[in-house]
């Protein structure tokens, strides 16, 4: 693999300016014992006091219960295999370490399906009838979305390795929505510079009607503006990703004639592109772009060979260590992707971790302590070696397998890796990637 971190001085401008918001705000917090705090930063510069959840004075003992509500099925199902394979090894490795205050952690296993279907919501009620404390999902955004107020209202920490809406940002969640994945308000800036690099002049932006598609697509058109390609140059569609055809937005990309198109999407993104191909504006032909939803082996399944050639786009990554990869690939041989196991692994030991420092698996105890637990304190990067310092009354900075995390008061990253993928001549993700590091650690 290599390295490259590219700086454009205009979007580095435009990054600076967006991270720097923060404001008043703010309001009750709910009862499950969450309240607002001062002035806040925010990953995706939000004009927003983040509420701040608050010990309960009731600790418990209880083993930890830790639900997944991840994709087996739906339009991100590709994404369910490395995050359930990083859940697992988190719990594996942490129950091996004695678990989480001397007891082993229990993994109810989840899936999440997606917004079309009510399968979230079921498996949601089985997990709080179960009486678990951390919910670790959902993949997308609009999934996140139907069940977020039932989670947080429980008094359950719901952490999502996936979720990159910045709605989620001010989100009244009592304090108890995290993710490790930074919000789209960055990885737009890592698209827009990656395209900016490449020359684009004449964009295209074809997204999703949903919270991920539309808020990407909008943070995308600022930040090109931003980097001085005119108003006049950016065409911007959101499409209804049920629609039986594509064809008249796909029209409309051709007859702008742009030298760069990105497609925000998710499993629909296979066909949009097969009909942009069939129009002479697919890979290629134009520069064409993709993001975490539509960035993986899966999209090149069954199409014909070289007909992805040259598709490159951004996911949120790090760059894991060897090592990690083979304890994934240990848990289940069959992974194809490893996108969000790296997130998905943290958030199962920030849960843990947080546990420990509250010496309590109560859901409000464990999200009171979960920001603390990635910054400001001694810095540790296993389960055994943080709580060894817990035990001796310090504080832990953890650094997880996908890098300083260091959460602000939203419950986010406040700075976002990006890896840069592109597809070979076979329709598979080439394994020379690059990163892109953007936000307030770039």
């Amino acid at each position: 693999m290599t390295r490259s971190t590219w700086r454009l001085a205009a979007l580095a401008g435009v990054a600076s300016l967006v991270l720097a918001g923060c404001g008043g705000g703010g309001g009750d917090a709910g009862d499950a014992g969450g309240e607002t705090g001062g002035e806040a930063p925010s990953a995706a510069g939000a004009d927003c006091t983040p509420p701040q959840a608050q010990a309960s004075g009731n600790p418990s003992t209880e083993p930890l219960k830790i639900g997944s509500l991840l994709p087996e099925t739906g339009s991100l199902a590709f994404l369910g295999p490395p995050e359930f394979a990083g859940v697992d090894v988190a719990i594996n490795e942490i129950n091996e370490a004695g678990g989480v205050l001397g007891n082993p952690i229990e993994h109810l296993r989840g899936d999440s399906g997606d917004d079309t279907t009510d399968i979230a919501n079921q498996t949601v009620d089985r997990h709080l009838a179960s009486g678990t404390q951390v919910i670790v999902g959902a993949a997308a955004s609009g999934v996140s979305k139907l069940v977020i107020d039932k989670i947080t209202g429980a008094g359950v920490v719901q952490f999502s390795p996936a979720n990159t809406s910045d709605e989620f940002t001010c989100w009244e969640d009592a304090g108890l929505y995290f993710r490790t994945a930074p919000a789209d308000v960055l990885q737009a800036q890592a698209l827009s510079e990656l395209m900016a690099s490449d020359g684009a002049q004449r964009v295209s932006i074809l997204a999703r009607n949903d919270p991920y598609g539309a808020g990407l697509a909008d943070n995308t058109e600022q930040n090109l503006l931003s980097a001085g390609i005119p108003q006049d140059a950016i065409q911007k569609i959101i499409y209804d990703p049920n629609a039986a055809s594509f064809n008249p937005e796909i029209d409309q990309v051709a007859q702008f004639n742009p030298d760069s198109v990105a497609v925000i999407g998710f499993d629909e993104s296979k066909r949009i592109i097969t009909r942009m191909s069939e129009v002479n504006i697919g890979p290629g032909e134009k520069n064409v772009y993709g993001t975490d939803g539509n960035m993986g082996n899966a999209l090149g399944e069954g199409l014909p060979a070289g007909l992805l050639e040259g598709m490159k786009g951004t996911t949120p990554l790090t760059e894991l260590s060897g090592d990690f990869e083979q304890r994934l690939r240990t848990q289940d041989p069959g992974l194809t992707d490893v996108n969000y196991a790296g997130e998905s692994y943290d958030a199962v030991m920030i849960s843990a971790l947080a546990a420990e420092a509250a010496q309590s698996t109560n859901g409000v105890d464990i999200a009171s302590e979960i920001n603390g637990v990635t910054r400001d304190g001694e810095k540790c990067t296993t389960f055994a070696d943080c709580k060894a310092i817990l035990d001796g009354g310090g504080d832990i900075d953890f650094d997880g397998v996908t890098g300083t995390l260091d959460f602000v008061d939203a419950g986010e990253p406040g700075s976002g890796s990006y890896g840069v993928l592109s597809f070979q001549p076979d329709n598979t993700l080439s394994d020379d990637i690059t990163y892109i590091t953007v936000g307030e650690q770039a």
